[in-house]
């Protein structure tokens, strides 16, 4: 019962009192069990996660970045590796890009 409840996330305080004992007494005679119900809910979870990241749809993509950002310390906020170097705007962008196109891009346009 207290691996259970463990996993469902019940505070050890109302784990102690359904049993009709003192949290001292519980984490004394069922720490073993405390932490396996828990481990054993977050592994089922961890193998569904897994299994919906594997998909295609919308739904995997949410689980692969949930996935990687909780798990693996991913961020989209990480800094560039660039340093300073601003993104250029719109303007400056289609500057560059005139600048650089191939020497024939003229004939293509005819």
């Amino acid at each position: 019962m207290v691996e259970v409840l463990s996993g469902y996330a019940v505070p050890t305080a109302k784990i102690a009192s359904v049993l009709g004992i003192s949290q001292a007494t519980l984490f004394k005679h069922y720490r073993r069990e405390l932490d396996r119900g828990s481990g054993l809910v977050e592994a089922k979870l961890v193998a569904n996660l897994l299994r919906i990241a594997s998909g295609s749809d919308g739904t995997a993509l949410k689980a692969i970045t949930f996935s990687l950002t909780t798990r693996f310390g991913w961020s989209q906020y990480v800094p560039r590796p660039d340093g300073d170097e601003k993104p250029l705007g719109k303007k400056e962008a289609a500057n560059v890009a005139a600048q650089t196109a191939p020497p024939d891009w003229g004939r293509l346009l005819q």
